[in-house]
């Protein structure tokens, strides 16, 4: 089975990681993507993070009703901090019948040769790209002839923080995430409405 793996935090998940993670799979040929939950993303500072668990459990909620993704917590059951080598290695170990392909932004095929053994994973793995604003494609592609660059992907003017200042600030997330997840944080915030939301859903 053809698996594409889309790591993140999803700190939390919005629509736009499920629209990207959707066209991914079609204009890949991938029979699933997995969106795999990064615990702590060596290049981001920890203490942003939401608890692991509600991220997961937002993830799970956003995609059970779209074939094809599915949410990983491969990297909750290693060693911190999260290196994307580690889980190709873990999950090729735990599933040796499927072929896994490396999802990734442009931002991040930008600074591929500061991850950790960049080069074995650029050499055992395929990696599919999709373009973001502001990337020198053309040069990228140069630089990494084995990375497959998908044109075509929608990008939705959607980030994380932007979720996470909204409900700071009080005002809707609508349209931005799916329903279950804004139901889900919803009933999360309603249960401290008495004291600092935000510190009590990790905000």
């Amino acid at each position: 089975m053809k698996v594409g793996l889309y790591f993140g935090s999803f700190n939390p998940i919005h629509n736009g990681h499920t629209h990207l993670a959707e066209y991914l799979l079609h204009a890949g040929g991938l029979d699933e993507v997995w969106l795999v939950v990064s615990p702590n993303n060596p290049l981001k500072k920890r203490s942003d993070l939401w608890d692991e668990k509600l991220r997961l459990r937002l993830a799970e909620l956003a995609t059970e009703d779209i074939n094809g993704l599915k949410v990983s917590d491969i990297e909750t059951t290693l060693p911190l901090p999260s290196y994307t080598v580690n889980t190709l290695m873990a999950l090729s170990e735990r599933y040796p019948n499927n072929e896994f392909t490396l999802l990734m932004g442009s931002d991040n095929m930008s600074i591929f040769d500061r991850w950790r053994d960049w080069e074995y994973i650029v050499n055992n793995f395929p990696i599919m790209v999709y373009p973001r604003k502001g990337d020198d494609i053309e040069y990228l592609k140069r630089k990494y002839p084995k990375m497959k660059v998908i044109d075509g992907a929608p990008l939705l003017d959607i980030s994380s923080t932007q979720i996470r200042n909204l409900l700071k600030e009080g005002k809707p997330i609508s349209g931005l995430v799916n329903d279950k997840v804004e139901e889900k944080i919803a009933s999360m915030q309603n249960e401290y409405s008495n004291v600092d939301k935000t510190e009590k859903i990790g905000m």
